[in-house]
């Protein structure tokens, strides 16, 4: 499978599943040690991509079943510490090796991933960092966030994405959990004509930066 982004650090990413969910394996070009992000259905695309790197961790950006529905798969024939955020912990099959906290840093080869505690698509979202590489999860997506279950929700998301994912550089390039991916500078200027007109108090669910 071709590498997605090849340069200071590698990165694949892997289609996978009915819901268009977006598996990662990050590598450490020195040393060819890696780390997987989310375990989505069809677990063989991705672990037929892992070739000979050597996984370190397995990281999940959240607690939704789409993207654990090829857990199972992938943490059996790769036993390495699997991590995800404090607040997500109980949605996983089996307990996580590493409890993921805002701040941390994730380190595999020459590399250090730092986490970023994003709540609001889920209680426990967490989003990646890896230089100018941002692993989003489903708290930001082109042209808007993940769906939210209630206003409540919808305002914790908006200010995770506000608060800790516009802040970065323009050329931070953005990979989603699902679909394609986009920058910083690109969810900034959607994201002021959202903020620039009126909306109702009560909104949540499916919302576009458009709406």
């Amino acid at each position: 499978m071709p590498l997605h982004y090849d340069a200071e650090v590698k990165i694949t990413k892997i289609k996978m599943g009915p819901y268009n969910n977006n598996g990662y394996i990050v590598i450490c070009p020195d040393t060819n040690e890696g780390i997987i992000i989310d375990t989505p259905a069809e677990p063989e695309k991705l672990l037929g991509a892992i070739g000979d790197v050597q996984i370190k961790s397995i990281l999940i950006t959240h607690k939704h079943q789409d993207h654990l529905l090829g857990f199972d798969e992938i943490t059996g024939a790769v036993q390495v510490p699997v991590g995800i955020g404090t607040d997500d912990a109980d949605g996983l099959p089996s307990p996580p090796q590493i409890d993921l906290k805002d701040g941390m840093v994730i380190k595999f080869g020459n590399q250090e991933m730092t986490v970023l505690d994003t709540p609001g698509h889920t209680e426990g979202a967490t989003c990646f960092l890896i230089g100018k590489h941002l692993f989003s999860g489903d708290t930001l997506f082109p042209g808007g966030p993940g769906k939210t279950r209630s206003p409540e929700a919808f305002q914790q998301v908006v200010d995770s994405i506000t608060k800790k994912l516009l802040v970065l550089p323009d050329d931070t390039a953005v990979y989603p959990g699902h679909g394609d991916d986009t920058t910083i500078g690109k969810a900034r200027e959607e994201y002021q004509g959202f903020a620039s007109k009126p909306h109702s108090p009560d909104l949540f669910g499916e919302v576009t930066w458009n709406s």
